[in-house]
This record gives C-alpha cells, sequence and structure tokens, in this order.
C-alpha cells in the first residue's frame, strides 16, 4: 500500500496532465425519456468524449426504444433492461413478465439500476422501498447473473433513517456475501463517504461504486444529500486515495435522465470528471474513464 502522505502529496502538487484532452468515456448508466430523441443522444456524447453509453429508459419511452436507439447506432449505445417502472413499485405481474421477456431476448446487453431504496424526488420519481429478499430484487438478480451483466443495486444510504440504512447495508451485504462471483455495483456511490466506502471495498472484492450523481453539477443542482467527490476541479483527496488503492473498483456514469439534463448538464458532468481524473495516473484515470465499464460489461473498445 502506498503511503497516504506520497499518495496525498502526488494529488495536492500534481497537474492537470497532457493526456486529458484524448482521454474517452464510457457512460455506464444514463436514460431516455419522450421529450429527448437519439440524435440529441448523440450529440451529447460527442461533444463530451463519451464514446459508448448504457442507456435504458424512462417516462414516455418502451423499453424497446432502447433497442432501436442501439439499432441507429450500434457502436454508441449499450441497451440495458428497464427495470423501474409502476409495475415494480407494485410488484404486479407485469413487472415480471416483462423482465423476462427483456431478458430473454437477446437483444439487451445489460441491467439497469434495480431500486433497493430511492427517495421522493418532488413529483417525478416516488419513493420506492425494497428488501433484499423481495421476489423483486430476487427475479431481477437471476437475470442479471444468467446474462452475466452487473447488478446495479440503487439505495440511497444518506437519505434513509439511521435505523433503516443498517437494514439495507445488512441486505446489500447479504446479497454480495451470496454471490460472491457476481459484480455488483452501487450506483451513486450509494450516497456514502469514503470512510463507509473503505471497508466495503476491502471486505467485497465484488462490489463496485458507480460516480453518478457525486459531483459539483449535481451537489448544486439538487437538495438531496448526494455526496460530492470534488473540491474546486479535483476530487478530494480522501477520494483519491481509495481511487489509487482500488483503481478496478470505481467506475464513471452521469445519469442523465430528463431532457434539461442531457441538453443543459451532461457535458459539463462529463468535463468536470475530465479534469479531475486528468489528475490523477493515466493509467487509473482510464481505468474510471472507461475501462472498468468495459471490462464489467464487456464492451469492445
Amino acid at each position: 500500500m502506498r503511503s497516504l502522505y506520497v499518495i496525498l502529496f502526488m494529488f495536492l502538487f500534481s497537474s492537470f496532465s497532457v493526456y486529458a484532452d484524448k482521454l474517452y468515456f464510457v457512460d455506464a448508466h444514463s436514460q431516455f425519456e419522450r421529450d429527448l430523441e437519439g440524435d440529441e443522444i448523440i450529440q451529447k456524447m460527442n461533444e463530451a468524449g463519451v464514446r459508448q453509453s448504457i442507456i435504458s429508459t424512462r417516462r414516455g419511452r418502451k423499453a424497446w426504444d432502447a433497442v432501436e436507439l442501439a439499432s441507429q447506432y450500434p457502436e454508441r449505445i449499450i441497451p440495458s433492461v428497464r427495470i423501474k417502472s409502476k409495475h415494480y413499485k407494485k410488484d404486479s405481474n407485469k413487472f415480471y413478465k416483462k423482465l423476462r421477456k427483456q431478458a430473454e431476448s437477446d437483444e439487451f446487453m445489460a441491467m439497469s439500476e434495480v431500486h433497493m431504496f430511492h427517495a421522493q424526488k418532488g413529483d417525478k420519481a416516488d419513493e420506492v422501498k425494497v428488501h433484499g429478499d423481495d421476489d423483486r430484487i430476487q427475479e431481477s438478480l437471476s437475470a442479471a447473473i444468467d446474462n452475466g451483466w452487473p447488478f446495479v443495486v440503487h439505495i440511497e444510504f444518506a437519505s434513509l433513517s439511521s435505523d433503516d440504512a443498517i437494514i439495507f447495508m445488512n441486505e446489500l451485504e447479504k446479497l454480495l456475501t451470496d454471490n460472491p462471483e457476481h459484480p455488483f455495483a452501487l450506483i451513486h456511490m450509494g450516497q456514502l463517504e469514503p470512510a463507509r466506502v473503505e471497508p466495503l471495498l476491502k471486505k467485497y472484492k465484488n462490489l463496485y461504486f458507480i460516480t453518478s450523481h457525486a459531483d459539483t453539477v449535481t451537489a448544486n443542482n439538487s437538495n438531496q444529500p448526494w455526496i460530492n467527490m470534488f473540491d474546486g476541479e479535483k476530487i478530494k483527496p480522501q477520494w483519491t486515495v481509495l481511487m489509487l488503492e482500488y483503481p478496478s473498483r470505481f467506475v464513471f456514469a452521469v445519469d442523465a435522465v430528463w431532457a434539461d439534463q442531457w441538453r443543459d448538464d451532461y457535458v459539463n458532468h462529463v468535463e468536470l470528471w475530465r479534469k479531475g481524473l486528468s489528475f490523477l495516473p493515466e493509467d487509473v484515470a482510464n481505468k474510471i474513464a472507461h475501462g472498468n465499464a468495459e471490462y464489467l460489461w464487456k464492451l469492445k473498445n
């Protein structure tokens, strides 16, 4: 293990690296809805230097719209099975039918986030609370395992009560323990700070952290308790230490959902991460920006 003091010295006195301009990204999780067209997505990816995006659908879009988009842009779009819906929230039979149809179709190449706990977000997104032993979780996990897709878990720990946070952490750890050979990815960093992330990285080699909603762009435009991994244009020292020690365990994503997020914020997210990662060693930056996603989802690079 590198000395903490050496790592911090490297971080504090490093400068923006010359490889920044050639650093490309894979967006491991974003979505599109009825007010956004596919050519707009590609335009924003081009502007940001995002080579590929794993895409699922949202409001007013059917799950198969992601497959159609991928057929138009096969080198750029990775279609992702849609999980969240009113049928998922209600635990209706339609959810399981739709899940099986997508997962068994051979037309999807990933599975989108699976909500265990999602806090209320104004009038756009309801609270969802689903425990680890629920059939919705177990069936989704089984489909992910059968297809070799990372299981993307959505738990907003900072939005939970202290008692519920303990319960959901125990449930996450049971899933990880019961499936030690299968990769799990905690989206939005799980709203966890470095002190809670480090022991999980040490204990579970099958756990990865997705960086979506964990930067200044989101923090400045939301009243939710997302973490901010940045201090100015640099990734904070505590996160830098973990990224240097566990470079294969962090996965870049934006999770743009609504049309205005794509149009107004997408490029800003990527550019901030380009700057932040470019203060790190080139091999570490490449893994987080695209290499880890390419490995986990078996993408062509």
